[in-house]
């Protein structure tokens, strides 16, 4: 079972920035997720809300933003004051970081584009991903599945999975696209579906796990992974399991 730091190792760190990263690859964690979304510019940072009110000091939509305005902002303060300092990161800033710690895991990419479409982003990120080679592997994945399809035909190799809630209408969504290579629903989806999961078709890593007997409980019922916010929890659950 691997483990991916959900928005970095956001239960210790503010999440989807630099620290968080940081932190994910210092504990080794076998994987790191993170959110992707536009600004007014164009560019693409590392945020999960579509607004920036919950993790910074400003407030309002990240599409009414440049990313010069956008940089600005205390991404930190919210967690912790001693990450006052800490900004919003651009995609490319957490690639160069991760380049920099020599990060070998896998890094899942989220569009973000469930609630806003963000045309072109598809294209942008795939632009990014494809202009060098990585030391880490990396996938896509998105509750929208039009966002999947396009970036499917831009990096038709490339591993895409399909983010979903525990609506039982959505796992034949993905198991009817034989692009589809995991499922990542609410874990809330897989205490429902726990003596399938060894013989699903699909990789099933569930979210968002954070409790030790949870976390547990995944690892007997077979799943290929987990997303958490405390990944040195998962990693020692894990180890303590062998």
């Amino acid at each position: 079972m691997k483990i991916f730091a959900h928005r970095g190792s956001s239960g210790t760190r503010p999440e989807n920035t630099l620290p968080a990263f940081a932190e994910a690859v210092r504990l080794g964690a076998d994987g790191i997720e993170l959110d992707v979304q536009l600004t007014k510019d164009g560019e693409l940072i590392v945020m999960h809300d579509e607004e920036v009110n919950r993790t910074t000091d400003g407030r309002g939509a990240i599409l009414s933003k440049t990313l010069s305005e956008i940089k600005e902002l205390n991404a930190g303060s919210w967690f912790d004051e001693k990450y006052a300092s800490t900004k919003v990161p651009t995609l490319k800033e957490v690639l160069d970081l991760l380049v920099t710690r020599n990060y070998r895991g896998m890094l899942a990419i989220e569009l973000k584009t469930d609630k806003e479409p963000y045309p072109g982003i598809e294209e942008k990120v795939s632009q990014l991903l494809t202009s060098q080679e990585w030391p880490f592997t990396y996938g896509y994945s998105s509750f929208n599945m039009s966002t999947l399809e396009r970036i499917h035909l831009l990096e038709p190799e490339t591993q895409i999975d399909f983010i979903m809630g525990k609506s039982e209408k959505k796992p034949p969504m993905a198991l009817e696209r034989s692009f589809i290579q995991g499922l990542h629903p609410d874990i809330r989806w897989v205490w429902k579906h726990q003596d399938e999961i060894r013989e699903f078709p699909l990789a099933v890593r569930p979210w968002t796990v954070n409790k030790k007997a949870e976390i547990k409980c995944c690892i007997d019922c077979g799943v290929a992974g987990i997303f958490t916010d405390f990944p040195e929890k998962a990693l020692e659950v894990k180890r303590n399991d062998r």
